[in-house]
Formats: structure tokens, C-alpha cells, sequence
């Protein structure tokens, strides 16, 4: 069973001696001693370690299954789930207008690390959401930020961003999802999207879908693109859930890995939705989300490569073959570990070099 914990000299020392946050003349960095860093990195690897790590294989051998048009996580999920809401994890540098902490985004993207090394396909629940959270903040209208942000700060509701459909993928501009204007000022939309993260579960209450359509007058390619919101269920106007409204999974997706997020198909059939930013610039809104994601993107490969490296140093460290070229190194036992030869330790000096370096300018890009 793999094993994980969380780097938190490591994190410490990059964030300290390195870049030496404190004493940055950026608003908010005065407030990151040692210690106040440290105890958050320390509650942190608690819940990276004694929750997350544990369902890691757990999702990887259930998956997720789509049930009478539900998609149910595997087991544990909802209650891992529970726990990093309740204890605000989801909220670290949210604004605190909207139920947020108010850190700063560096927090929230080293906090991230160690949940991520843990269980990534878990995190990209939580991950997608603050980018759909990301993403409204910025440019949403008052109204918009209100309905939406609260639920999505605490998880309640969590958030997607819809861009694939099954003919295009990186040129946006051929995509075939509609967005007919209505007399009340929403949009009905009609398409469909592929290979939607976190695009379905049975953890939260509604979930928020930002989606990529083309309104009527908006001309070809990508200039004739906007964003929209389209919640699972809409919204009354005293914020309590109201009817289902017409978006659906078609299937989940199946995957070489990462079998604990439901990756899934979404149809949207008529699906009520309000525009997000400016008429026919929902590229530029979207943008908000995918740079955000670019840099989650780039944590999510080193965080993974640190839980690798942990665990091929523990079983370098176990593993006996052969004998050392200098001399037996285990006299006691009929080989040496495969840690005293010398390609082996380069090997994994390699590993534990990337893994620095990576989260070195991961930190000074989310600072």
C-alpha cells in the first residue's frame, strides 16, 4: 500500500529561507511567520495523511459509477469530503465577503500540495471549484457573486469548466454548443461536453458548470464564444435549491488513471444559464479559470512525483539485491537494499531534485 507524508521541513524552508515570504512587500505576506505557516502545514499532513491517503487506492480500484443518472463516488469520499469543508480547508484564501479566509493564494497552493500527493483524483473536486469560484469573482456581476460564490467557498455547491465537445478540444472555435437568449435575460443551451472533472458526484448539492457556447451574433471562431453558468439545479431567488434543471451525464468517461474523479460526459438539453462576463469575450472569462488551472496543472505533477519518490525510497531502503561494489553493507541477510548502489541513489537523487525544483517555481508562481 503506498504511503505518504507530508514534506513539511521542505515546504518550510522553500517558503523561508528561500523565498522568504515574510518579509515580501506583498499585502497579507507580513502575517506568514514560521510558526504560523508551520501550524497550518501541520494540521494539513493530518488530514493529507490520516484521511486522504488512505482512500487514494480506494478510488483508484472502485472508480465511480453513474447510477440512475447520479454519479456515485467511492467509499469514503463523501465523508473526506465533509471533512475538508467543515474545516475550512476549501477556503483558505477565499474572500472573506463570501465566507472566506483570506489568505494569500500561496497558502491555498501549498495547502494543495500535500492533499494532492495524497489523493489527487479526490482534489480536483475541490481544485475545479476554486476555479469556477476564480473565475466568477472576477467576472461576475454582483448578483452572480452572492448566488454563487458562499456555496462554492465552503463546497457546498462545487464548480466545473466545460470547453471539450467530442469533435473539438483545443480549437474552441469549432464548438457546436448553442446559447439561445431568453425574454428574462438567461439562455437556453443546448450541446454537448466531454470529458468534464468532477462534471458529476454525489458529494455536494448542486454543482456550478461554467460553459462555453456561442451566442447568437457573436460570428466564427473563437471571438463568437461566451461563458455561461448552468447549475445542475437552479437556484430560487431566497438562494434554496429549486428544480432540476436540464443538464445530464451521459457516461463517465473511462481512464488509464485518476478512476476517483468523475470524468463524464455532460448534456445539456435546453439547460438554463446566465452569461458570465462580457457577450461573445468568454474566452477571456474562461482564461481566468484555465490560468489558474495551468499553474494547479503543474502542482499536481510534482506533488504526484513526490508521493512516487516517497515511495521508491522506502522500498529502495527494504528491497535486498545484490551486494554493494565497496562491501557487504547486510552481513545479516543473503543481499544488500537496492539504496547502496550507486545508480540507485542517483536515481532517486534525480527524483528528489525535480520534485525541488518544481516546487520551488510552483511557489514563486503562486506568490
Amino acid at each position: 500500500m503506498p504511503t505518504y507524508t507530508a514534506p513539511v521541513k521542505d515546504m518550510q524552508f522553500l517558503l523561508h529561507d528561500v523565498l522568504k515570504i515574510s518579509e515580501a512587500d506583498i499585502p497579507g505576506y507580513s502575517d506568514l511567520d514560521r510558526s504560523f505557516t508551520e501550524a497550518v502545514f501541520d494540521e494539513a499532513a493530518k488530514v493529507a495523511q490520516d484521511v486522504l491517503t488512505p482512500l487514494n487506492a480506494v478510488g483508484d480500484v472502485e472508480g465511480c459509477v453513474l447510477e440512475n443518472g447520479v454519479v456515485r463516488t467511492p467509499k469514503g469520499f463523501r465523508e473526506a469530503f465533509k471533512t475538508l469543508s467543515e474545516g475550512g480547508w476549501m477556503s483558505l484564501d477565499a474572500a472573506p465577503d463570501y465566507g472566506g479566509q483570506g489568505l494569500p493564494y500561496l497558502m491555498h497552493t501549498a495547502v494543495n500540495e500535500t492533499f494532492v500527493s495524497a489523493n489527487m483524483a479526490f482534489n480536483m473536486y475541490q481544485g475545479l471549484t476554486h476555479g469556477a469560484y476564480t473565475a466568477i469573482l472576477i467576472h461576475g456581476t454582483v448578483a452572480q457573486k452572492q448566488t454563487w460564490l458562499p456555496k462554492l467557498v465552503t463546497c457546498e455547491w462545487t464548480g466545473t469548466m466545460n470547453l471539450t465537445e467530442p469533435h473539438c478540444g483545443t480549437d474552441l472555435g469549432l464548438l457546436r454548443t448553442r446559447a439561445e437568449p431568453q425574454a428574462d435575460g438567461s439562455y437556453k443551451l443546448t450541446g454537448q461536453k466531454i470529458f468534464i472533472s468532477a462534471g458529476d458526484h454525489d458529494m455536494a448539492s448542486n454543482i456550478v458548470h461554467l460553459v462555453l457556447a456561442k451566442a447568437p451574433g457573436g460570428g466564427e471562431g473563437t471571438k463568437g464564444i461566451s461563458l455561461f453558468i448552468v447549475p445542475k439545479v437552479l437556484v430560487n431567488e431566497d438562494g434554496s435549491l429549486g428544480a432540476r434543471n436540464a443538464v445530464s451525464v451521459g457516461k463517465v468517461e473511462e481512464k488509464m488513471g485518476i478512476h476517483g474523479n468523475a470524468t463524464c460526459v455532460m448534456n445539456y438539453d435546453g439547460a438554463t444559464g446566465w452569461l458570465l462576463g462580457d457577450l461573445h469575450k468568454g474566452m477571456k472569462a474562461m482564461f481566468t479559470m484555465m490560468n489558474e488551472a495551468r499553474l494547479g496543472v503543474a502542482l499536481q505533477g510534482y506533488a504526484v512525483a513526490e508521493a512516487a519518490y516517497q515511495n521508491a525510497l522506502a522500498y529502495a531502503k527494504d528491497r535486498l539485491q545484490g551486494r554493494d561494489v565497496t562491501g557487504v553493507k547486510n552481513a545479516s541477510g543473503p543481499a544488500d537494499p537496492l539504496i547502496v548502489h550507486p545508480d540507485i541513489r542517483r536515481n532517486l537523487m534525480e527524483q528528489k531534485s525535480f520534485v525541488e525544483g518544481a516546487r520551488a517555481l510552483t511557489f514563486w508562481g503562486a506568490t
